[in-house]
């Protein structure tokens, strides 16, 4: 068995001690490719904010076996994008770089043949000047793919990257996903797409604020299991504080 990437160890998580994710244990090993699967509101966006860092646990702990905040790439859902800022689809891309070289550290040649590189990959050669605001909503997923192959991490966390984009780009974008399974880096994609999940990712965890299933993906994402994480997120308290329960 590899060796984990990711362990929980009686988390949970939510907003002004009103928990979103609870009691979460158990571990995902280093070069999964793990779908995030529930209901609305079940709290999957929550998990990969707290394992990316920007969410503290009320309680327990996430451990990353070793990897520093430079190994990890977050990939946010579209909606949380401003595509209004004024900057270039190469300045953008080349942020991924600022963890390695600093928010002022000079962009060299070999970074910008890196970029145009990343760009050439996701299918956006020529598009370096345009502003980001010009760009429709598959050629922006495509440019933020970009940016995660610049920021070259260990750990890649994608937050419903397939929502609302054409079929070509999810299939090309499929693709890198695969190249990193390859590579050996661990990623956690975040989907509503049940027949995406069940035909692209071995591997599925279906939460409802609690883990209703983790294992192979045909044998969680089955009628009963579906059934029962939309029971218990419907039957759920939104004004319910932290549960105290041991691991």
């Amino acid at each position: 068995m590899s060796e984990p990437a990711i362990c929980f160890k009686n988390v949970t998580l939510g907003y002004d001690r009103h928990p979103a994710v609870h009691h979460l244990n158990g571990e995902v090993e280093r070069g999964a490719l793990l779908a995030i699967c529930g209901p609305n509101g079940a709290g999957k966006s929550t998990l990969l904010k707290g394992i990316a860092g920007l969410l503290a646990p009320l309680s327990g702990c996430i451990s990353l076996a070793g990897l520093n905040p430079r190994e990890i790439a977050f990939l946010p859902q579209a909606a949380e994008i401003d595509k209004s800022f004024p900057i270039t689809v190469f300045d953008l891309v080349a942020t991924g770089l600022w963890r390695r070289r600093g928010s002022f550290g000079p962009i060299t040649r070999s970074d910008t043949a890196a970029v145009s590189a990343a760009l050439e990959a996701v299918g956006l050669d020529g598009f370096e000047a345009r502003q980001i605001a010009t760009l429709s909503g598959g050629q922006l997923q495509r440019m933020l793919f970009a940016r995660l192959l610049m920021q070259n991490a260990a750990l890649i966390l994608l937050d419903e990257p397939f929502a609302a984009i054409d079929g070509r780009t999810v299939s090309d974008l499929l693709g890198l996903v695969g190249r990193w399974q390859e590579e050996q880096r661990t990623v956690l994609v975040v989907s509503h797409d049940l027949d995406l999940v069940r035909a692209q990712f071995p591997q599925a965890l279906l939460l409802a604020r609690e883990v209703i299933a983790r294992g192979k993906t045909a044998a969680v994402l089955t009628a009963e299991n579906l059934r029962k994480a939309r029971a218990m997120a419907e039957a759920f308290d939104t004004h319910a504080r932290a549960c105290p329960r041991a691991a």
